[in-house]
């Protein structure tokens, strides 16, 4: 039984589980509280400004603003994540963390509609709190600190609903834009590439911000924007070479067949002794065995590697079952899997040999996972 306070399997290192939304675990980074506290002081002199004489509550109120703002944040977020669920796609986990949030689902759009539905609708969010923030503003005239937290609501929303529309991974708007392409080529893995290279425009122009900022918009830089453009290069960098790399990766993943792949396979009774069970697949020409049980039922698939193991001598005397791995239904795939719906298949359930059958059940032969990797290592020299 698992302790009542061990971390739940999807919750990210150096996180606190905050709750859960929609079945969905919140979690925040231990970063968050950094930039609560880096908020807290960039927003002292303004507090001090509109309400004098507060003394140490001044930081209490920049933290409450902070906890306002990734309040806006996580309903940007829930907002790709509900969209996401009424899509039939899992979702792991929402976390907040030091510049902003994300929202971890567990599989792919199904389409470019679909994946448009989904990265659109955070920005959307966004805008909206922002316009809503304006509006309150508006019809109450609030003053002093409320004033204040309204208008950084309205215009951090504003901003993050903006920015995040800038086409290029792994904004929102880099979703946007491979959604696009998608549709227009009929490739996802194009669109990703084109939204990587999107990202990577992006993150070099966030880095030469503050190299610009006074000649084009007379804003003297000051040592934090350096240091603050230098941290959303790097984010937006690695994070677009990661998505550039992956979709390399996976564009040649269709040509994978677990079919052509397959070895030819012989069924063994499971008390036959491994030097004759050998025998016979060597008869047949068979790259693989399995075994079945006194009422011919299919139990297992013998390890080559163990196999191997087993000196010559010994094996008259070994029985076969003793090198087999019991069938569960993770090690049974169907013969058509291709591409990534193989290898989805394949990390489901790790393991060295799989049987294939076909759609009525029948048996139709072993897939070995260093011949699936083989094959993929052979695509990518092509």
């Amino acid at each position: 039984m698992a302790h009542p306070d061990a971390r739940p399997s999807n919750q990210p290192p150096g996180s606190v589980r905050l709750g859960s939304v929609f079945g969905v675990d919140v979690f925040v980074r231990a970063s968050w509280f950094v930039i609560a506290l880096v908020i807290a002081s960039l927003l002292e002199p303004r507090i001090e400004q509109v309400h004098p004489g507060l003394g140490i509550w001044k930081y209490v109120a920049g933290v409450g603003y902070a906890m306002l703002l990734y309040g806006s944040i996580l309903l940007h977020e829930m907002s790709h994540a509900v969209v996401a669920q009424r899509a039939g796609l899992p979702v792991r986990s929402i976390t907040l963390e030091f510049l902003g949030g994300s929202t971890h689902i567990d599989a792919e759009a199904k389409s470019a509609g679909q994946e448009f539905r989904i990265a659109v609708v955070g920005p959307i969010t966004s805008l909206a709190v922002g316009g809503l923030a304006l509006l309150v503003l508006v019809w109450t005239n609030p003053s002093g600190l409320t004033e204040l937290a309204i208008q950084g609501l309205a215009g951090t929303n504003l901003v993050v609903g903006v920015l995040n529309l800038i086409p290029g991974l792994p904004l929102d708007g880099g979703r946007v834009l491979r959604a696009a392409v998608w549709q227009l080529r009929g490739n996802m893995h194009t669109g990703t590439i084109v939204a990587a290279w999107g990202g990577r425009i992006t993150a070099v122009l966030a880095l030469g911000y503050p190299f610009v900022s006074e000649p084009l918009f007379g804003v003297r830089p000051r040592v934090f924007d350096y240091v603050f453009a230098f941290m959303i290069f790097w984010f937006l960098w690695s994070a677009a070479n990661f998505s550039l790399a992956s979709a390399q990766i996976r564009r040649r993943l269709p040509a994978l067949q677990a079919r052509p792949l397959a070895r030819r396979v012989v069924v063994v009774p499971d008390e036959l002794s491994v030097a004759e069970a050998v025998r016979r697949a060597q008869d047949a020409g068979a790259g693989g065995m399995a075994v079945h049980d006194s009422d011919e039922r299919l139990t297992g698939i013998v390890n080559e590697t163990a196999l191997l193991s087993i000196p010559e001598e010994r094996r008259p005397w070994v029985p076969v079952s003793s090198v087999t791995r019991s069938l569960s239904d993770g090690l049974v795939l169907p013969a058509d899997l291709t591409g990534e719906d193989l290898v989805r298949a394949m990390a489901r359930t790790p393991a060295t040999e799989y049987l294939l059958v076909e759609a009525d059940g029948s048996l139709y032969g072993l897939l070995v996972t260093t011949d699936v990797d083989a094959a993929f290592d052979a695509g990518a020299h092509r």
